[in-house]
């Protein structure tokens, strides 16, 4: 079944999840860091929310970019409804992961050879 979330505030908080593994997972992104959500059929960047002024973090991500026009007219409009939302991995994401993983690639070495390719 796919985690629900209520449209309840320009923010998603993470208690308003209903998948502990999500808000486990949103936990885990640090100030400011991106995720990409599909939210009733809208994939879109969320943005961890920074820690408080009084050191607690605060459990909730905020829409950006384009998600952000979405997401507001989803709250005048159907406040208080239950969509779906689930974590999505866009090719940009897969790729910028994976590079970490071969830190050879990124030596003077292969730019001199391959960078004219």
């Amino acid at each position: 079944m796919v985690p629900q979330v209520r449209i309840s505030d320009i923010a998603i908080w993470f208690k308003h999840i209903e998948s502990p593994e999500l808000q486990a997972r949103l936990r885990t992104l640090r100030d400011e860091e991106y995720i990409n959500l599909e939210t009733d059929g809208v994939v879109g960047r969320w943005v961890r929310m920074k820690t408080g002024k009084d050191g607690r973090p605060t459990e909730a991500i905020r829409p950006e970019g384009s998600m952000k026009e979405v997401w507001g007219r989803w709250y005048k409009s159907r406040r208080g409804e239950a969509v779906p939302l689930r974590e999505v991995r866009l090719v940009d994401d897969y790729l910028k992961n994976i590079s970490t993983l071969f830190p050879e690639w990124e030596s003077e070495a292969d730019d001199e050879a391959f960078g004219d390719l």
